[in-house]
């Protein structure tokens, strides 16, 4: 077995910045449907990695999400393992280029899938329906030169349902078919909190129209909107180097 060097003294220490929190689900006449965990690590250069448990009581669902997005927020890789009343439905890998979309996979519909897909206009981002992900389409929207009311996505999610419950796959969106619209800032309140948040409605026909609040240079969601579920969700707890 080869030896492993550590690095010099000067040198040694984790220089990443971190941070958590959790985020609770509600349904309208309902209350507390679900909640999710999350952590998030943010390197020196800006590439940044989620890591999220997602439960939904109301589904009995369970996902577990693993995103990496690099500085400019385009997507890198993604790992979802999804289960539904106790039983697993699937897991899958992905991996991305700028116009190029890859998984592998193991799901309880299609059994072992291999897919490829294309994008020429580039790939904004990926839905893995982990509420933290979808903030990040700020940060794309941030660096986006067009029109700012009329933001066309160019995109892949992991499921075709509003909850997420089926897959994981490699669903296309097509550029044109969802779109976002910047509603500039608004001051939100949150059990976590009081925020200076930016809002943008997410237009996804016949899967889901939501909002999102993401506060900040790293775009935490401090509360969505799902109004194909009837759901909202909070910032319930934030700790660490969040900016």
């Amino acid at each position: 077995m080869a030896n492993v060097t550590p690095l010099p003294l000067d040198q040694q220490g984790m220089r990443h910045r971190s941070y958590r929190g959790k985020f609770l689900y509600f349904t309208e006449g309902v209350g507390e449907t679900g909640r999710e965990y999350f952590s998030v690590t943010v390197q020196p250069g800006g590439e940044r990695t989620l890591r999220a448990q997602c439960e939904m009581d109301d589904y009995r669902l369970l996902r577990d999400v693993v995103m990496t997005v690099g500085a400019d927020w385009y997507p890198i890789d993604a790992f979802v393992r999804l289960s539904v009343e106790e039983q697993t439905v699937g897991s899958t890998w992905y991996t991305f280029s700028r116009d190029q979309a890859q998984c592998e996979g193991v799901t309880r519909e299609a059994g072992r899938i291999s897919q490829s897909a294309e994008r020429s206009t580039g790939i904004e981002c990926f839905g893995t329906h982990a509420l933290h992900g979808d903030a990040w389409l700020v940060g794309r929207l941030r660096n986006y030169t067009g029109d700012m009311q009329d933001f066309e996505i160019a995109t892949f999610a992991t499921s075709t349902l509003a909850n997420g419950g089926s897959g994981p796959d490699l669903i296309p969106i097509p550029p044109g078919f969802s779109t976002i619209r910047d509603m500039g800032f608004e001051e939100v309140t949150v059990p976590a909190g009081t925020f200076t948040a930016r809002r943008v409605v997410i237009e996804v026909p016949g899967v889901d129209d939501f909002e999102v609040w993401a506060f900040g240079e790293d775009c935490v969601p401090v509360k969505v909107v799902s109004h194909g579920l009837n759901q909202y969700y909070h910032l319930a707890e934030l700790e660490g180097d969040a900016r």
